[in-house]
């Protein structure tokens, strides 16, 4: 799994409990979640259809760094399933693990769209020299 995104855990990312806040960790890997699908499947109208059981295994507590990793499960016709794992830069104990994540490529009428689509692709390999 590559971990793509750090964030560290600030006052405002924090529940009464003095720990992250699940809401705020969500709102990060859904952002994770689309912009990687996005990437992959070269459309900005990619969207969230289904984020499977969600398994809290630990916490994070303010100053720690966190890191968000994406890896994909399966290239669908328009969609593209994504698993998820959040863990402790230092410690490297993880904190969230989601085994689907289902985002859907659309068209300009938001429909599902078929992209594609069979393996990762690299932006770098997308460009050639002219």
């Amino acid at each position: 799994m590559r971990f793509h995104t750090r964030k560290w855990i600030k006052p405002e990312d924090l529940n009464a409990n003095g720990t992250l806040f699940g809401g705020r960790l969500l709102e990060w890997i859904d952002e994770e979640a689309a912009l990687y699908a996005i990437i992959q499947l070269e459309n900005p109208r990619t969207v969230t259809k289904l984020i499977s059981e969600i398994d809290f295994v630990s916490s994070a507590k303010q100053g720690d760094i966190i890191e968000i990793g994406i890896e994909p499960v399966k290239f669908g016709n328009s969609s593209l399933t994504l698993r998820c794992e959040v863990r402790n830069k230092m410690t490297r104990k993880t904190i969230i693990t989601i085994d689907r994540i289902v985002m859907v490529s659309m068209d300009e009428h938001g429909r599902p769209q078929a992209h594609g689509k069979t393996k990762v692709e690299y932006v770098k390999d997308r460009l050639t020299e002219k």
